[in-house]
């Protein structure tokens, strides 16, 4: 799950990581307000959105009047934002971040983020802040310092005050840094999140240590510990099928092929995918619903399915374990008559009352034309893929 930036400045300033102000608003004329409130001669107005490369689509504005605040208000708010992180379809902006100008000396990188490799959490800085840190691990990867974070303790002093020099920090602002490195390692961890950035991280002309702009993304896995997080998502920012299929308990992924997939088990479902591809056509979609289908479950399934217009046929890839392929069947074929199969749709069914399950499905081919069994996985694939072509 991800957040806007201004959500995540609001997690680094409980967690004790110092935040420059900042507005939060919603219209041209409230952006020209917060210019006003501010009271200085320079503002940046900022997209608020679940993409990067704001700044080079121009969302991401200096501003130095309430008129030119408003100006950059209506232009954000009234076009969606294109980057490469977006696609050609852009993203919708309803939020934008209004904050002073501030007098940079030098700008860093900080962040967590998981380390799949090495099943652990790390931290990673870089003196070369403000712009993408893979860049710069691309291009010179000696200037990227990597530390693992203990499993229990997170990060610990040692290590935070070890990465504050090698950055150059010293004196006071040393230790400050180690503390800011700290409280980033707690925020990680207090608030399950599988990334936790400040880019950039800056010292002010002042000698202050500051957190300019912040990302947070966070495991879904463990948002039912996290209420007050869950609650912070946008919407407007994901496509309208994922949010469907977040909001039924489905983990749904969009793809660019022409077939369906629905399918009990994350594993199976790649397998699906692979066989599809196999035989020579493309999925549709990754469609895991889970250990057991209920029939509420298999309905919004193949609603969500069938809302993709791409999709030109629909294979059914189902393992009855603790589920009953009989049940199972009984939830499609009501999902059939209440969505309506207009495309093509073979159903593969194996394990416990398999065979009840086909008796099932044969007696409803009659009723929904367009629905086929199949022997086993392979027999499936070819049929789908023979349906579509």
């Amino acid at each position: 799950m991800k957040i806007h930036e201004y959500q995540s400045r609001q997690i680094l300033s409980n967690h004790g990581i110092p935040v420059p102000q900042a507005e939060v608003v919603r219209t041209p004329d409230e952006a020209a307000a917060a210019f006003g409130k501010f009271g200085v001669g320079m503002c940046v107005v900022k997209a608020q959105v679940y993409a990067g490369g704001r700044g080079k689509a121009g969302f991401v504005k200096l501003v130095k009047s309430a008129e030119e605040a408003r100006a950059a208000a209506t232009f954000m708010l009234s076009n969606r934002m294109v980057s490469v992180q977006t696609g050609a379809e852009g993203v919708p902006v309803s939020v934008l971040l209004v904050a002073p100008g501030v007098d940079i000396a030098r700008e860093y990188y900080v962040g967590i983020t998981l380390d799949r490799a090495g099943g652990r959490a790390v931290l990673i800085a870089s003196a070369e802040g403000g712009v993408e840190i893979e860049e710069v691990a691309r291009h010179s990867p000696e200037k990227v310092l990597k530390t693992p974070l203990h499993p229990l303790l997170g990060l610990l002093p040692f290590q935070a005050r070890e990465v504050a020099y090698k950055l150059g920090f010293t004196d006071k602002l040393a230790g400050e840094a180690a503390k800011l490195m700290l409280n980033l390692s707690k925020a990680f961890i207090a608030t399950d999140a599988s990334l936790a950035e400040i880019n950039p991280l800056v010292i002010t002309t002042d000698g202050k240590l500051q957190a300019i702009d912040a990302k947070f993304n966070f495991d879904d896995n463990a948002l039912f510990r996290h209420a007050d997080i869950a609650a912070m998502i946008d919407d407007s920012q994901e496509k309208p099928l994922d949010v469907r299929a977040r909001k039924a308990g489905l983990n749904y992924i969009a793809l660019d092929g022409t077939i369906g997939c629905l399918v009990n088990g994350a594993g199976l479902a790649m397998a699906t995918m692979d066989i599809i591809k196999l035989h020579g056509a493309e999925p549709a979609n990754f469609l895991d619903v889970g250990g057991s289908v209920s029939a509420e479950g298999a309905v919004e399934a193949f609603r969500i399915i069938l809302a993709d217009p791409k999709v030109k046929g629909v294979l059914v890839n189902v393992f009855g374990g603790i589920a009953r392929c009989d049940l199972i069947a009984e939830a499609l074929v009501k999902a059939g008559r209440e969505v309506g199969f207009k495309v093509p749709v073979v159903v593969r069914l194996e394990g416990t009352n398999s065979k009840e399950a086909r008796v099932i499905l044969s007696a409803a081919q009659a009723e929904l034309k367009t629905l086929q069994t199949a022997a086993d996985l392979t027999d499936a694939a070819k049929k789908v893929v023979a349906a579509v072509a």
